[in-house]
């Protein structure tokens, strides 16, 4: 596949548990056959204040997402274009076809500030609520694994911008 352009759309459907939890329309940036990325709005409705940073209306989504990767990254920046930081989801490989990225969420999430400071490894309790590590143990040890190179990442001097990159 070759690189698309911003003016491509496609809708984003993030499925937990067997059920669409959102979806949303974003823009194909690339697709280089492997990862895709898209831009995106803020699609939740209002603000979402986790306590550690707040999305709300206006905010950016820069969305890559991995065909052979058990994780997406999401670079997230203000609409006047300052970098919050990096929300990643530990997912199942994402599927585009027919105009939809298919992505399942598997629980586990970590968050990394824009100065990369105060990593967070996020609902570690509803990963070990979900029950896959039961249901599928092989998809389980993929989901942690992800989630410990995404941290690994994080916390290198360079960041994600060898992955990104």
């Amino acid at each position: 596949m070759s690189a698309g352009s911003a003016e491509s759309g496609l809708t984003v459907v993030l499925v937990k548990a067997g059920k669409t939890k959102i979806s949303y329309p974003a823009a194909l940036v690339a697709d280089d056959g492997n990862r895709v990325t898209v831009l995106a709005p803020w699609a939740a409705p209002g603000v979402r204040d986790f306590g550690f940073v707040r999305f709300e209306p206006g905010d950016v989504f820069t969305e890559h997402y991995w065909r052979d990767a058990w994780f997406a990254v999401k670079e997230v920046r203000t609409g006047a274009g300052e970098l919050k930081g990096w929300y990643c989801d530990v997912t199942r490989p994402a599927v585009l076809r027919d105009g939809e990225l298919l992505v399942e969420d598997l629980d586990l999430d970590l968050w990394v500030p824009a100065d990369r400071s105060g990593v967070l490894r996020l609902d570690e309790d509803e990963f070990e609520e979900s029950g896959l590590a039961g249901r599928d143990p092989e998809a389980a040890k993929a989901a942690v694994a992800a989630l410990d190179e995404l941290e690994r990442l994080a916390r290198t001097e360079e960041g994600f911008a060898g992955l990104l990159g």
